[in-house]
């Protein structure tokens, strides 16, 4: 089912979290907030939305990590349900696209409910005080062509990073329903 962020919610609060990635090594939202912000990204591995964006996420979550700014990936799909989303899956699909960021699992799907988010990928952008500030779509090409693209995502939190408050005319993400247990 193909779903659409709602619209990002200025100042909201990140709630903070606990998570392992697939080593079962763990990772707080808190310790990643840095100077500069935070991107947690909802993704999952089956999603052919997130497959569509996998190359630019992990390029441009490079990018902002080269200047700063941190990125977490949370993968909150029931993957007994959906066994291409297991924790040994997300380690090869991390792998095949490069990802430079930990990505995570939401074993409980509490860090998915707790955040609202609603489809893979679902982007949230936050500033050095953990306050909401993006939470639109990766970019304008979509499953398109990737070659004029606008990245969206990548210049928000650049803009964050430098301001602490994010564009206010976004794009919401879309994507495949996270699947609940």
């Amino acid at each position: 089912m193909l779903l659409d962020t709602p619209i990002c919610d200025f100042g909201w609060k990140a709630p903070d979290f606990t998570l392992k990635d697939p080593d079962g090594n763990s990772f707080t939202l808190s310790d990643y907030l840095g100077d500069k912000g935070l991107l947690v990204a909802f993704i999952c591995n089956h999603c052919p939305y997130v497959r569509g964006i996998g190359e630019r996420l992990a390029a441009d979550a490079q990018t902002l990590m080269d200047e700063g700014i941190n990125v977490l990936a949370v993968m909150s799909n029931d993957y007994r349900r959906v066994p291409a989303d297991s924790p040994s899956n997300m380690k090869l699909f991390a792998q095949h696209y490069g990802f430079p960021f930990p990505y995570l699992v939401d074993e409980d799907q509490s860090v998915g409910k707790a955040y609202g988010a609603v489809c893979t990928p679902d982007f949230f952008g936050f500033n050095k005080d953990g306050e909401l500030q993006y939470r639109g779509r990766l970019d304008s090409a979509g499953m398109g062509d990737p070659q004029n693209r606008t990245p969206e995502l990548l210049n928000a939190m650049r803009q964050i990073a430098e301001t602490d408050q994010g564009p206010r005319q976004q794009i919401p993400s879309m994507g495949c329903s996270i699947k609940w247990s």
